[in-house]
């Protein structure tokens, strides 16, 4: 199984859960994870990340395109298939217009393109008024999951070692 992770997985983990200060471990653990070929983000989700100018910009300025893939021909028929659900689930045309414009939806058509799985912080919800990531994978398709379980699934484990 491999991982598509949205910009709030790390956003959140340096902010809160899992520091650069206090939990190494946990980036070393998404280094690791993408070179055996289970974790990866997109283009996208690292520009936005970059576009921050602060340690984690850093970190994923130095990770390229091997960890925040580039967009490729197998997921055109996927980016229309996650406009055409899109469109036609009664969303206000704003929501649809912004989810069209954002990483989200490369996101999830990247996802449904390659096969994996989305993680991201984010819940499904009933309105109208954004287009959630959960929402969207549901309906095309797409597994969808926090990085709470990805991290149970895949057995990460950070370790206290002797205090320095």
């Amino acid at each position: 199984m491999s991982y598509l992770l949205d910009s709030d997985v790390f956003m959140q983990a340096k902010n809160l859960h899992y520091g650069f200060d206090f939990c190494p471990d946990f980036w070393e653990w998404l280094i690791a994870a993408n070179a055996n070929g289970r974790v990866f983000s997109i283009e996208k989700v690292g520009d936005g990340i970059e576009a921050g100018a602060d340690e984690l910009a850093d970190w994923t300025a130095v990770r390229g395109p091997g960890f925040f893939v580039k967009p490729d021909a197998a997921i055109l028929p996927a980016l229309a298939g996650v406009s055409s659900w899109a469109n036609s689930q009664g969303y206000e045309p704003t929501a649809v217009s912004t989810f069209l414009q954002k990483a989200d939806f490369y996101l999830v058509a990247h996802a449904l393109a390659h096969g994996h799985v989305v993680v991201t912080h984010e819940v499904a919800a009933a309105s109208t008024r954004k287009i959630k990531i959960p929402n969207a994978c549901i309906g095309v398709g797409v597994k969808c999951m926090s990085p709470f379980e990805m991290l149970r699934l895949e057995r990460a484990r950070f370790v206290l070692g002797p205090q320095q």
